[in-house]
């Protein structure tokens, strides 16, 4: 393995997490949404991370990481009881959003401390190429 693929690898993490970032924020900025029923209620949406290959040499060496999709929430959502909201069903409810914005929070900051230490491991590998070719100096 050479030590030019790191920035690959850290490049598809770098990806990766900008799109759970953008996930959360979809979560977060959904999480007051009302609806008139169960069904139609903001559900709170994640991506699906896998393991990247090297398809074109064959080998099992991970490569990176890669969105291979995303996933809605299966916590029902909130219902509340308000007769007098324009979107309340004919039983008086209104259902929310199943979006915990705590739990978003957390998410958003382990997904912001990922996406910097893969910062940090191009960094450090750029210095370390660096230094490398100075030895010839």
């Amino acid at each position: 393995m050479s030590l030019f693929n790191v920035f690959d690898i850290s490049g598809t993490a770098l990806s990766a997490q900008s799109v759970r970032l953008n996930a959360i924020s979809s979560n977060m900025a959904n999480a007051d949404v009302v609806s008139g029923s169960a069904e139609t209620a903001y559900r709170a949406r994640y991506p699906v991370f896998t393991s990247a290959y090297d398809a074109v040499s064959g080998s099992n060496d991970a490569v990176g990481v890669r969105v291979s999709g995303m996933v809605e929430s299966r916590l029902a959502a909130r219902q509340e009881y308000m007769p007098s909201h324009p979107m309340a069903d004919e039983n008086g409810f209104i259902y929310m959003s199943n979006v915990n914005i705590v739990e978003e929070m957390a998410n958003m900051i382990s997904a912001s401390r990922s996406y910097q230490s893969s910062v940090e491991a191009m960094n450090t590998t750029k210095q370390l190429i660096l230094r490398t070719l100075s030895l010839g100096r």
